[in-house]
């Protein structure tokens, strides 16, 4: 079986889908020794994300990410460079040709949801074409059991059509880090122990209005004396979380850090006295599972997929009341006993993710696609 796997996107930025995409594919190759892989790159893209393995090679296409007329010429360049029996479309959307069958992963359906927290481009990638690909799809793959419940009930899919891969995080995140190394981060960056961080992109949809809202409240009534760590870049709508922020009378405590990736973010989890994560929707929610993997207690709110991440290790609240959230916050930086249990049932449900079971899975997808 000769398999295609889209990996450009990850030439035009390296979050979300494409780390789902380049850690599934060193999982695939240490799965799989038997099928033929091409992995499809942009020509310009000076990285590679060939995974070790004789049956795994690249190719180079110059279809850029999103164009208007990608459908139409990605499928074209494929079926060009030698038509696979299985195109894997991570990003959501496949071309309209140039494969036998298609598989595609479908992280949830936030266009849906809240229409109005997404760019127009965006709007017109995703919500304007995602009907159109589920049907095109012979197999969708799901990050949670909540994003194949939205896929089956929003778009008409029949349930026998898209199987739940729950996704894991950056190996990075599973390792142990020395004090040393965490406090060198720590000074590079001025924080102290103990802070609460929240990491994504600076957008409405995280919710970090609200956040900001329950910090100030939090160092008010509960005298909380750690800064709040933004980790992530701006994104659609920043100007209106600024302008929050700088009205919050607590400006001064928020910390807004860009650029944060791989060790050091992992040496801020284990610095930090909580993470909270309070968006109103999120397909999988991998910040969470990665505080987890670093023994980072955990509130986050009660939508989306971001319950199914955290199980019963995590603290879940609604969205919407910034003083159930500074209560929350406090109790967690207060109470050593509960501290401790949120972190032990941490690490137990961290262990229940990992890239092989992924590839494994998505393995028998493609398997089963190329027998139909």
């Amino acid at each position: 079986m000769h398999i295609g796997i889209d990996a450009r996107l990850p030439y035009y930025q390296k979050g979300g889908i494409s780390q789902y995409t380049l850690h599934l594919l060193p999982a695939l190759a240490a799965a799989d020794h038997t099928n033929r892989y091409t992995v499809y790159h942009m020509g310009k893209d000076g990285d590679d994300y060939v995974p070790n393995g004789a049956n795994f090679a690249r190719k180079n296409l110059q279809t850029p990410c999103h164009h208007r007329v990608e459908r139409w010429s990605l499928g074209a360049e494929i079926m060009l460079s030698g038509r696979p029996d299985i195109l894997h479309s991570p990003d959501f959307i496949p071309p309209k040709f140039g494969a036998k069958r298609y598989v595609i992963t479908v992280h949830d359906l936030n266009f849906f949801h809240f229409p109005q927290f997404l760019t127009a481009e965006s709007l017109r990638y995703y919500a304007g074409q995602i009907k159109d690909a589920v049907m095109q799809a012979d197999h969708i793959s799901a990050d949670s059991h909540h994003s194949r419940k939205d896929v089956i009930e929003m778009l008409d899919v029949p349930p026998e059509k898209i199987t739940t891969v729950h996704l894991s995080v950056n190996p990075l995140y599973q390792q142990a880090y020395s004090a040393e190394l965490v406090d060198q981060t720590l000074r590079e960056l001025n924080l102290p122990r103990g802070f609460i961080l929240a990491v994504g992109t600076l957008e409405p949809r995280k919710n970090y209005g609200m956040l900001v809202e329950a910090y100030a409240q939090l160092r008010q009534a509960y005298k909380i004396d750690v800064p709040l760590v933004l980790v992530g870049r701006k994104g659609w709508l920043v100007d209106d979380l600024l302008a929050k922020i700088e009205a919050s009378g607590v400006a001064e405590h928020i910390i807004q850090l860009e650029g944060i990736f791989d060790e050091k973010l992992a040496h801020l989890y284990h610095a930090a006295g909580v993470l909270v994560t309070p968006s109103h929707y999120e397909g999988f929610g991998l910040p969470g599972l990665e505080a987890l993997n670093c023994g980072c207690p955990i509130i986050l709110s009660d939508r989306g997929s971001l319950p199914e991440i955290a199980g019963d290790a995590g603290k879940q609240l609604g969205p919407d009341d910034p003083a159930e959230w500074a209560h929350a916050i406090a109790q967690v930086l207060h109470d050593s006993d509960m501290r401790q249990e949120m972190i032990t049932k941490g690490y137990a449900h961290a262990a229940t993710f990992s890239w092989q079971t992924a590839a494994e899975k998505t393995l028998a997808i493609y398997e089963m696609v190329n027998g139909q």
